[in-house]
Order: structure tokens, then sequence, then C-alpha cells
């Protein structure tokens, strides 16, 4: 039975794909955004029935993003990863087919020139590294790592618990131990990474967040959210903010801005936890926004 077809996006002249990695469980949207609850999502009928189901659950995804920009071959986050220890049940030695979606996008992990991470969390690293004989090893073997050095910095100084300590010891520092890892300085406007790649920097839900933006000229541009944004549930309520924001206040202020500067234009936003059809540009809703598919 042939496999579905990778779902992608044109922007410009490039071609971007979501590189499916699991559906996470409906617990997940009451821990991860507390204050949407179902009262809240009842108010927006546009989040349904794509977004939340019809008893006002958030429905969200692990996924990642592949397109050709600059003459690479260009992935954003990693994901959660196979077989690897979790404390969050959800996660925990997972068994999914994200190598052969890759693959079956056209990126098989050997051909990835260049791997964007928007921030050091763990569902955002966990592909950086696979298991080879009992060993974590870097699974694009040919690629640059990339993340902002204020996001590595920062964790450098926090006092880590077991579980984040163990994250970083299978899917970050196996990637810095063998020179891959690259930290970028992004300035306040942006950096521009490669031709038609910029980061943008997004703190609050970690210090040293980014987000990605494609430029396709005439051909419209994108944005891939990384955690800035969670959910389509924030755009109608910038100020629903994450459990697991490190600075709330200024997690909201990015996500306003950024909303604020994205409606009404032709950017295709790309969630990296937004459900199928994932996709959608900002359009101002009453006095505040919604995602239009």
């Amino acid at each position: 039975m042939p496999s579905a077809p990778t779902p992608s996006w044109t922007v410009g002249g490039s071609t971007v794909h979501r590189i499916d990695e699991t559906p996470l469980p409906p617990g997940t949207g009451p821990w991860l955004l507390p204050d949407a609850t179902p009262d809240v999502v009842h108010r927006h009928g546009w989040l349904r029935p794509h977004f939340a189901d019809g008893a006002g659950t958030l429905r969200l995804h692990s996924h990642s993003f592949a397109f050709e920009a600059g003459g690479l071959r260009v992935l954003v986050d990693t994901g959660i990863g196979n077989g690897k220890t979790r404390a969050n049940p959800a996660w925990h030695d997972l068994r999914t087919g994200y190598p052969d979606h890759l693959a079956a996008a056209g990126f098989p992990p050997d051909t990835v020139d260049l791997v964007i991470l928007t921030h050091l969390h763990t569902d955002h690293v966990g592909w950086n590294t696979r298991e080879a004989d009992g060993v974590w090893v870097p699974t694009f073997p040919n690629a640059r790592y990339v993340t902002a050095r204020t996001e590595r910095a920062f964790w450098a100084g926090w006092a880590m618990d077991e579980p984040r300590r163990q994250m970083f010891d299978d899917s970050v520092v196996p990637v810095e131990e063998a020179g891959l890892l690259d930290l970028v300085d992004v300035a306040p406007e942006g950096t521009e990474l490669t031709p038609g790649v910029r980061l943008l920097p997004t703190p609050g839900h970690t210090p040293g967040h980014i987000a990605v933006e494609l430029s396709g000229g005439a051909g419209g541009n994108a944005l891939i959210t990384g955690d800035c944004i969670h959910h389509p549930v924030q755009f109608a309520h910038p100020g629903i903010g994450s459990c697991v924001d490190i600075d709330p206040e200024q997690s909201e202020r990015t996500r306003r801005a950024l909303l604020g500067r994205l409606a009404g234009t032709d950017t295709l936003v790309l969630g990296t936890h937004f459900p199928p059809p994932t996709a959608g540009r900002v359009v101002a809703d009453q006095d505040s926004y919604r995602l239009l598919p």
C-alpha cells in the first residue's frame, strides 16, 4: 500500500515539507496551556474541527519542517526522538517512523546540510541523535546544527534537574562533542543564516528562542514558529502562555508583537505543534487574531 504523500507548501521557489513524528495525547493541551479551557476554546468556532475537538480539547502534534534554501537542505527542529528515556510518558521510549518520513520527503538524514534548533527543549532536539551500538551519535552527520548562542548559554548556567540533564546528555552533548553545533548571535532585527533563511529572536518561552523566516521574494514568505506560539488558540488569546515558559511576560510580549506584524500579510505561518492543516495566515478577528488555514 503506498504511503501518504508528505504534506507540503510552496513558498517562492521552495517547497516546505512537514516531517511528521507523532500526534500528542489529549492530555497535552490542559497541561501545556492550562488557561485554554474548554470554555475558552468553545468561544472560537474556527478552532474546530482541526485545532480542537467538540469537547474543547486542543489538538497538538510533534513534527519538523524540511526545505531547500540557499543551496542547502535544511531541517527545522528534530522532535522527540526514538528510544529515549523521558520523564513525560508520552515522550518516553518512542518508536516512530520519523526517519522514513524524512526519506519519503526526499531528505534522508545523511543528505541534510543544516539543522536549525529553535530552542533546546526535549521535544525539539530528540532526533539530533540516534542510538548506534549503545551510543548516541548525530543523526545528521553531514549537517551543521545551529541554535542561538543565548540559548546554549542560558542552559549552561541553569541548575538542571535529572530529566533535563539526561536530555542534554543524549541529544545535545553528542552533537557538541562531534564538533557539529554552531552558536549564532541573533541580532534584534534578525540574522540571515543563508540566502532566504532568517533567524528571528522570539524570547520568552526560553531566553534564546528563535523563529525561522523563509523569504520567497514575490512568491511570499513563511514563518516557522517553534514554541513562541504552541497552538492557534493563542492567536485569539495571546495572553495564554505555556506552563513551561521561562519568562511568561516576555513570551506574551513576543507573541503579541509577532502576531501584530504578521496580521493581514501573505506570510504563511507554520506551527511546529499545530495539527493538520498546520499552516495558515494571520487575520484580524475583532480585537485579536485568528489563523486562516
